[in-house]
């Protein structure tokens, strides 16, 4: 049993899989304890481990998963990966983005893949065929943009996402949503399509907390996975401990 800890500026998502790649627990917590970490020992059994986080971690906890792990692995600029990372600033990169990458290539190894994670921030990210990380882009969130567009006007109201929204909207408030949900629903697919372009044989996958303002709107092709980080650490965790 594989132990996942993804620890992100505000949540910590923490995952068991077993050794057919299945989650058999998945949650969210606010805060990680130590308490939480021995009870998922307790329950679990995880021999293997991996963290990914953005901020510094409690060192306590550090030593709980060094002591209770066979395999440890805190992922950095320096961990080794089963695909290459050519990105020209590694030290900078996402580890979430590195870790969806390397779940979306686990997934369809040997095709051309665009990774778009739905997000704070919105990230589009490239490997190619030969398991080449090349680079992406970033953009502004759902929730990112329509606080912008509240924070930088005179009187433009605060709207809040929903997963309803037409093409053109018709009040002020439905407005401002259709313009930030359509959009990038737009720049998703011209991302896609730009791509396609260049490699016809191109896999998309897309990832993240604001799914759900998109389901049902998307074309075909475009395969959704909600856990596509999880299974990247994952991979990388076994890549680790079997190298």
């Amino acid at each position: 049993m594989n132990l996942i800890i993804d620890q992100g500026n505000t949540l910590c998502k923490v995952a068991c899989i077993d050794p057919n790649g299945s989650i058999v627990f998945s949650t969210v917590f606010e805060e990680l304890t130590s308490e939480i970490v021995l009870d998922l020992f307790h329950n679990f059994k995880p021999v293997n481990g991996i963290l990914s986080t953005v901020k510094v971690f409690d060192p306590q906890m550090i030593a709980i998963l060094n002591t209770h792990l066979k395999t440890f692995v805190e992922l950095g600029p320096d961990t080794s990966l089963p695909i290459q990372n050519d990105y020209a600033t590694p030290a900078t990169l996402g580890f979430d983005r590195l870790a969806a990458a390397v779940g979306a290539w686990s997934l369809q190894p040997g095709k051309p893949l665009i990774v778009i994670d739905l997000g704070t921030a919105v990230t589009y990210d490239f490997v190619n065929a030969d398991g080449f990380f090349t680079g992406g882009n970033i953009a502004p969130g759902v929730r990112t943009r329509l606080k912008s567009l509240h924070h930088f006007t005179g009187k433009l109201p605060l709207v809040e996402p929903t997963s309803q929204f037409d093409l053109l909207g018709n009040s002020t408030e439905t407005a401002i949503r259709s313009g930030v949900m359509q959009g990038i629903l737009f720049e998703i697919h011209g991302y896609i399509d730009a791509l396609k372009l260049q490699y016809p044989s191109l896999f998309a996958f897309l990832t993240g907390g604001d799914l759900i303002y998109f389901d049902g709107k998307l074309k075909n092709g475009i395969f959704v996975d909600a856990n596509l980080v999880l299974t990247g650490l994952n991979r990388i965790l076994r890549h680790n401990v079997h190298s």
